[in-house]
C-alpha cells in the first residue's frame, strides 16, 4: 500500500487563514505530523480519528531531527493513505518542505504541497505595515536569520542587503538580532532606518516593537523580545502610524 502525502502550510497561526483544502485534507488525514508552530485552534480542525505526531524544531530542542522526519514521512505513507505533514507558515519557505518533497520524489512517493501564508508577509500586515507599497518599497526580501550551521559559512552577502532600498525581512532571527542588525550597520545602513519586530504574528498576545536601526536592540532587550518574531526592516515600517494594525 502507498498512500498520498500532503505538504500543507498552516499560515501564520490564526485558523481562519488556513486554506480550505488544507482543512480538509486535516480532517480526513490517517496521520499528522505537526511543527511547533501550529497554534491549538487549528489543531481542533484535526480529525478525530488521526494518529498525531509532535515533530516540532523549538529553540536548542528538536523533537526528530530532520533526517528522521524524513524517512518517518516515506514509511507512514506505505502504511496510511493520507499522510498530512503540517508546517508553519509555507512549507517551501524556510519550511524545509522542499527537502521532505525532494526525500519523497527519491522513494517514488506521491505527494502535493497545500501552499500557506508565509508569515513574512501576514504578519507585518496584521501589524499594519504593508511590505511593499508604490511610495516606500518596490521590492521584497526575504531572509532567514538563522541559517544552516553545517554550511561553513554565511550566504548572505549584507553589503548588497545593507544597499537595498526596499523592505527587508527576517524571520527566526531573535537569536542572532544584535548580529544581523551590527552586519547592516557595519555596511552602511543608515542607523536612523526604520524597523519593527514582531512577535507571536497572528496570535493571541501579539506585540510589536517598533524603533531604528540604531534603536532596535537595545528595545529589544528592554521587552524581552522572545521568538517566535519576525524583523521588518524599511520605509513601509512608517505606514503603521497610518494604518494602525495589532
Amino acid at each position: 500500500m502507498k498512500g498520498k502525502v500532503y505538504l500543507i502550510g498552516a499560515g501564520p497561526g490564526d485558523p481562519e487563514l488556513l486554506t480550505l483544502k488544507a482543512a480538509r485534507i486535516l480532517r480526513e488525514a490517517d496521520i499528522i505530523m505537526y511543527d511547533a508552530l501550529v497554534g491549538q485552534e487549528i489543531k481542533k480542525l484535526f480529525g478525530p480519528s488521526a494518529e498525531l505526531i509532535d515533530v516540532g524544531k523549538r529553540a536548542n530542542h528538536h523533537t526528530y531531527p530532520q533526517e528522521e522526519i524524513n524517512r518517518m514521512l516515506v514509511e507512514r505513507s506505505k502504511k496510511h493513505s493520507i499522510v498530512a505533514r503540517l508546517k508553519g507558515g509555507d512549507p517551501y519557505v524556510f519550511g524545509r518542505g522542499g527537502e521532505e518533497a525532494e526525500e519523497l520524489a527519491k522513494h517514488g512517493i506521491d505527494f502535493e504541497v497545500i501552499p500557506g501564508i508565509t508569515s513574512a508577509i501576514a504578519v507585518p500586515a496584521m501589524a499594519g505595515i504593508p511590505v511593499t507599497h508604490r511610495d516606500w518599497a518596490s521590492s521584497l526580501t526575504i531572509i532567514t536569520g538563522h541559517e544552516d550551521p553545517t554550511k561553513g559559512g554565511s550566504a548572505l552577502n549584507f553589503k548588497s542587503l545593507a544597499a537595498l532600498d526596499g523592505t527587508l525581512v527576517i524571520l527566526m532571527g531573535v537569536s542572532r538580532l544584535g548580529d544581523n542588525v551590527k552586519m547592516l550597520l557595519d555596511c552602511g545602513k543608515s542607523p536612523e532606518t526604520p524597523v519593527a519586530i514582531i512577535e507571536k504574528g497572528a496570535r493571541p498576545g501579539q506585540r510589536v516593537t517598533v524603533g531604528t536601526l540604531d534603536t532596535i536592540v537595545r528595545l529589544a532587550s528592554e521587552r524581552s523580545i522572545e521568538a517566535p518574531a519576525i524583523f521588518v526592516m524599511g520605509d513601509v515600517v512608517r505606514m503603521r502610524d497610518i494604518l494602525g494594525g495589532k
